[in-house]
């Protein structure tokens, strides 16, 4: 799963930093509260935490790859199957965003989430996955792991 999400989310960032760094290029609606554009984020969700600095660059970086090598190891002891895809799909996730302040110094934000004149937010797919995987360990935790355990 962390593959897969992984080469998905790098596939469309890198078509979007093709389409749009020439400059000029218009977003490209994707319906009535959905664009792509073309958004460096040098900070974490909602571009919170932003590093100007290379040190700022390299701590994040360093989180990234400390919070993926956990991830990976949680995976490989997990004992069910939604937990195992949930971690994929996080795990996906940080190795994508993780790539891109590796090799850009910042992540690739593509998709524009607005309504009407309100702008709400720039994410990519490895946010997408993030934020599944990460319902999902919930729910998993909450409500289908009890069940799972109270049955003889």
């Amino acid at each position: 799963m962390a593959v897969v999400g992984l080469v998905i989310d790098q596939a469309a960032k890198l078509w979007s930093v093709g389409y749009f760094s020439g400059g000029g290029a218009p977003p490209i609606p994707l319906g009535q509260f959905l664009d792509l554009v073309l958004v460096w984020n040098k900070g974490v969700s909602y571009g919170l935490f932003q590093q100007t600095t290379e040190l700022g660059r390299w701590g994040l970086a360093g989180f990234t790859i400390l919070a993926s090598i956990f991830i990976w190891f949680w995976s490989t002891r997990s004992t069910n199957r939604l937990e195992a895809f949930c971690l994929g799909l996080v795990l996906s996730g940080a190795l994508s965003n993780g790539w891109d302040r590796l090799y850009y110094g910042q992540v690739v934000d593509y998709i524009y989430f607005h309504v009407g004149e309100f702008s709400w937010y720039v994410f990519n797919l490895a946010d997408v996955w993030i934020v599944l995987g990460a319902a999902g360990l919930l729910l998993d935790t909450l409500f289908i792991g009890k069940n799972r355990e109270e049955r003889p």
